[in-house]
């Protein structure tokens, strides 16, 4: 059997209708350069979707590299449950020295998942150490996506990805989501007074006895089609959390390490959160490492005599991995060397400007975008914002048609999407959204 054979055989894809996959000729990835992908067959693709939005300054950067070649040749792991290792500390320095300020302690793991999972249950051991046994909830955004563990699922507002496993899940609280296009309350934008915020405050205020805290992706809401929140909606319900005694946590996993044009997206609203969920962009997209920060208030809270049990009783076996570490300092490195956040800038009007050609599409209803996340919205029918059924699987026919022109990206229900990584090019950006705009009307028409 050759590789396409034995993938079909033994492999299980994640996200992946498999029925479909068993039909399809597998798009095998053998190698990285830049921003770039090869195939075993030697095609060359261009990594739209930054190898699931994890990819910052292009595969196999030779410092990147060689930071892990030379972790590997002193030690490649040992555990941090009772003991440490250099790497492990100076990125949690590093991290802290980036971090919004207020945050003071790092807590690994390996996946932006994990990293929720630690958020959640910190936020609820918290209120348990300080004798606030009611604070046991917590309350999400609509169309909020946090991972695809049982904790993570159960703060999740994509029905599409969560209902089935409802009978595990415990019981939290749905906020509204700023959905400006698909409007939860059928307003307008220019004049909806921002409904949606209210009636979040509301929610907050009237379950603020039994809320420990408010989970929410700042800015952007990734997986549920890149719905960029309109300015203020953050700052706002962090006011409202602290003024009633609920810690904010800020997943930034797919936000976070430059995505919307900031370190983190929590910065363009001055807002400092009491926990922050890090993963993806953290090693540039070479290993898995995820990161919950939170603040001395929080840690000394769980501080004790042995026999109080007042410990944090969670861990991973690759807790603090050092290869993941090395390589997640020299990223950081390549950040502050190469002045990749400033040079943003620049990049995120081309951006703008690139994507301009969809807007006149008679398929396109909305174009999101903020920084390096985008989504294109596609509908059957402008007017009434109808989308196309399923089974037509548009989105993925035009993705598919994509790779002929060189252009790797993967939808988002009906939500086309490019998030290419921070490396990329002016001319670049130009090549992706003219392939995925020729692939658009090659499939729909003009």
């Amino acid at each position: 059997m050759d590789l396409k054979e034995k993938d079909k055989k033994y492999l299980w894809h994640p996200f992946t209708q498999m029925k479909d996959w068993l039909k399809e000729e597998p798009l095998i990835i053998e190698r990285g350069e830049g921003n770039y992908l090869y195939d075993t067959d030697g095609n060359k693709y261009f990594d739209g979707v930054s190898s699931l939005w994890v990819n910052v300054h292009g595969h196999c950067h030779p410092r990147l590299n060689r930071a892990i070649h030379e972790q590997v040749e002193k030690i490649s792991h040992s555990t941090l449950l009772g003991l440490s290792n250099p790497k492990a500390i100076e990125l949690a320095e590093k991290l802290i020295e980036i971090a919004p300020k207020g945050l003071t302690k790092v807590f690994y793991s390996d996946s932006g998942s994990t990293a929720v999972e630690i958020a959640l249950k910190m936020a609820f051991q918290y209120f348990q150490h300080k004798g606030l046994k009611g604070k046991t909830k917590f309350a999400y955004l609509n169309n909020s996506y946090h991972g695809d563990t049982i904790g993570a699922v159960s703060v999740g507002g994509i029905d599409l990805f969560h209902s089935i496993f409802k009978p595990l899940l415990f019981d939290s609280i749905k906020l509204p989501s700023p959905y400006c296009y698909r409007c939860e309350f059928g307003l307008e934008r220019q004049t909806c007074l921002m409904k949606c915020l209210t009636e979040a405050k509301k929610l907050i205020i009237q379950n603020r006895e039994n809320l420990c805290a408010l989970i929410m992706e700042p800015i952007v809401q990734g997986a549920a089609g890149m719905i960029v929140h309109p300015e203020g909606f953050l700052k706002e319900l962090a006011k409202t959390c602290k003024e009633n005694g609920i810690l904010l946590i800020l997943d930034e996993v797919a936000t976070g390490f430059g995505r919307t044009g900031t370190m983190f997206a929590c910065e363009q609203e001055g807002v400092k959160p009491d926990l922050l969920c890090l993963a993806k962009g953290i090693t540039g997209g070479y290993l898995p490492l995820a990161a919950t920060l939170t603040t001395e208030d929080i840690f000394n809270a769980f501080l004790g005599e042995y026999e109080e049990f007042k410990t944090f009783f969670h861990g991973h076996t690759y807790t603090g991995n050092p290869v993941a570490c090395a390589v997640a300092l020299e990223n950081l490195s390549l950040f502050k060397e190469e002045r990749v956040i400033e040079q943003l800038k620049t990049k995120t009007i081309s951006f703008s400007k690139c994507l301009e050609k969809f807007s006149e599409h008679k398929h396109v209803g909305e174009i999101r975008q903020k920084g390096f996340m985008c989504g294109i919205e596609i509908v059957k029918d402008k007017e009434t914002k109808k989308i196309f059924p399923y089974k037509d699987k548009v989105t993925i026919k035009i993705s598919y048609q994509a790779r002929k022109y060189g252009l790797i990206t993967r939808p988002l229900g009906n939500v086309l999407v490019l998030m290419p990584p921070l490396s990329t090019t002016h001319e670049e950006l130009e090549f992706i959204t003219s392939a995925l705009y020729k692939s658009l009307v090659d499939i729909l028409g003009k």
